[in-house]
């Protein structure tokens, strides 16, 4: 608890806030809980708003031309195809998408078709450059792999020239563990991000990845972290 407390101490809740992707990726989310996220974003200076491609402009409507808004790419079990992916970050810049999350394909991985994985992120990072967006994170699924494998994988992110790898993609196998962020935080080596998704849903949590290494955040409970983290420091 000794370096969490110091974390405690020495940051705002608006830079905790501004580490954090706020996330509405449940399937039955409608458009009265989309607003309210809006609203949490505006509220909370979140670093963006992360929602299905096709709720990307309904949430510009109602957020603004200043909110910035993150979806994500062959979600949740990136085994679209390389084609489909590029085509939906096409679509994502169109919309206004300023960051994207993308699921590796772990079909090719798992399989050690290594050339396919980095092929289909470069053309996916390329895409999101030529388009306009600002941020690709590489969702590998943590929870699916080795430790071996997150390394290997991680190294894949570096190499295909996107900013972030990431943990989970919060539906599939175990979400992010304090032991994996810093695995990854490590085999990048400062090259690039990484971010803990999956399962952080409390203060205590994220400053644990964030102690751990990680350097954006993805919850669907922002607004209770920070709330959490306000009272944390009161007490």
């Amino acid at each position: 608890m000794g370096r969490i407390s110091e974390l405690l101490g020495k940051m705002s809740e608006r830079e905790l806030a501004s580490m954090i992707d706020h996330t509405l990726l449940k399937p039955q989310s409608d458009y009265k809980q989309l607003e309210k996220y809006v609203n949490d974003y505006k509220k909370y200076g979140f670093k963006a708003l992360v929602v299905p491609l096709s709720l990307v402009p309904k949430a510009i409507e109602l957020g603004g031309a200043g909110i910035r808004v993150a979806t994500v790419i062959g979600f949740p079990l990136g085994n679209t195809s390389t084609r489909v992916k590029v085509a939906e970050v096409v679509e994502a810049a169109e919309l206004g998408a300023r960051e994207v999350d993308v699921v590796m394909n772990l079909n090719a991985f798992k399989s050690g078709d290594y050339s396919y994985v980095l092929n289909e992120l470069k053309r996916v990072v390329g895409e999101a450059r030529d388009r306009g967006v600002e941020v690709v994170k590489v969702i590998i699924e943590t929870g699916l792999l080795t430790d071996e494998e997150k390394i290997k994988a991680a190294k894949l992110v570096v190499e295909s020239g996107a900013d972030f790898v990431k943990t989970s993609t919060g539906f599939l196998g175990e979400g992010a563990t304090v032991h994996d962020v810093n695995l990854l935080y490590r085999a990048v080596e400062g090259r690039i991000g990484v971010k803990a998704s999956g399962g952080i849903r409390h203060a205590l949590d994220a400053l644990a990845m964030i102690d751990a290494g990680a350097t954006r955040i993805g919850t669907s409970t922002g607004d209770k972290i920070i709330e959490e983290f306000l009272k944390m420091k009161v007490g």
